[in-house]
């Protein structure tokens, strides 16, 4: 093990003297690689007497160790020289603004685009938002609004239900098909008088051109002593008038049934369709765009408010079909096959907010 010492001075200038990575790279190889003179000499510590090996080992590693330090600092020493000569030969405006064009900016999906609009629509009327749980239970989903056992709503074909385990009498869990249960959710908690819009996601087993098992809809709920059908109307014509961002509209009610509301109506909108483009409050057309009515008393009590005291209003619309009317998607569908082609042909840009003030759609 003679001449450590001098193979350590050795390696060390010449360390000092490399003038690039890729001199130092052949520095460490040449001493500390598989075939370099320090490993080699580290190969014979197995033909060593134990007494030589515990002076020769620990001598080698240090020497190991101090080569690799070097060699670090050494290739740290050069990058930084190789970085004040590339900033002393180049210059760099960094009042210039981003590059922009190679890469492709994110934008805001139609549904949420909708979204923000309807709730910027109905808070400027003084309606909060308010949300609940997707997994809902049977009470919430159903018995709360007053659907009974028998109704088509409950049976396998229409909704998904959890599953049990075996021998699990209890009522199941659903993914809601509605968002009237945060309707019932809002009162328990709240009280009357209320006012609220329920956005979110309610599920469906359905599939075709202008249905998917999943879906968005927006509910609205008004509770008040005095409320009635004229508020209602109104209620919904100022919606209208604001989301198609139209100046007259013109809705027609049509005497209907649903279990949750007495009386019920589904509402119509005048319109008309030239070339493929839906024009909103003029035409011959009418188009079925929700379903409204005055709160069941049953409903009303199983929230635990008093039916003799307070009375009001519920409505429900579907946030995708509202989309495909207002921006021209032909395909419900097509909202969740994730297409980065469709998503920036109808996307919106993330700072265009939607308000009242400043327009809806920019």
């Amino acid at each position: 093990m003679d001449g450590l010492n001098e193979l350590k001075s050795r390696y060390l200038e010449a360390i000092g003297n490399a003038g690039d990575e890729a001199a130092l790279e052949e520095l460490r190889v040449a001493a500390i690689g598989k075939k370099g003179e320090v490993s080699l000499k580290m190969r014979e510590l197995g033909k060593m007497s134990p007494e030589e090996r515990q002076v020769a080992g620990p001598a080698l590693n240090a020497l190991k160790d101090e080569l690799n330090t070097a060699l670090t600092a050494k290739k740290a020493a050069l990058a930084d020289a190789a970085l004040d000569a590339r900033l002393k030969t180049e210059w760099l405006d960094v009042t210039l603004p981003g590059r922009t064009g190679s890469r492709a900016g994110g934008s805001i999906h139609p549904i949420s685009q909708v979204t923000e609009e309807i709730a910027a629509i109905f808070a400027d009327m003084g309606f909060a938002v308010a949300e609940g749980p997707q997994i809902e239970t049977d009470w919430y989903n159903f018995d709360a609004l007053n659907i009974p056992p028998h109704h088509p709503a409950r049976q396998e074909f229409d909704t998904f239900y959890m599953h049990r385990a075996e021998g699990d009498n209890r009522p199941p869990h659903v993914l809601r098909t509605h968002t009237s249960p945060v309707q019932i959710r809002s009162m328990e908690k709240q009280g009357a008088p209320i006012r609220v819009i329920a956005p979110g996601r309610v599920y469906r087993s359905d599939y075709d051109q202008t249905h998917t098992p999943m879906f968005h809809q927006v509910e609205g709920l008004a509770i008040d002593k005095n409320i009635s059908m004229a508020n209602l109307k109104w209620t919904l014509e100022e919606f209208c008038r604001a989301f198609f961002e139209v100046d007259q509209v013109e809705l027609r009610f049509r005497a209907s049934h649903f279990p949750f509301t007495e009386p019920s109506a589904e509402v119509d909108l005048r319109c008309s369709w030239e070339g493929g483009q839906l024009k909103v409050g003029e035409g011959d057309d009418w188009m079925e765009i929700l379903g409204s009515g005055m709160v069941h008393p049953k409903v009303l009590q199983a929230a635990g408010v008093d039916p003799e005291e307070y009375q009001g209003f519920a409505f429900g619309l579907g946030i995708d079909r509202l989309a495909m009317l207002k921006y021209g998607i032909p395909d419900l569908r097509a909202f969740f096959d994730s297409d980065l082609r469709w998503l920036r042909h109808y996307g919106f840009a993330a700072l265009d907010m939607p308000t009242l003030a400043g327009g809806l759609s920019r």
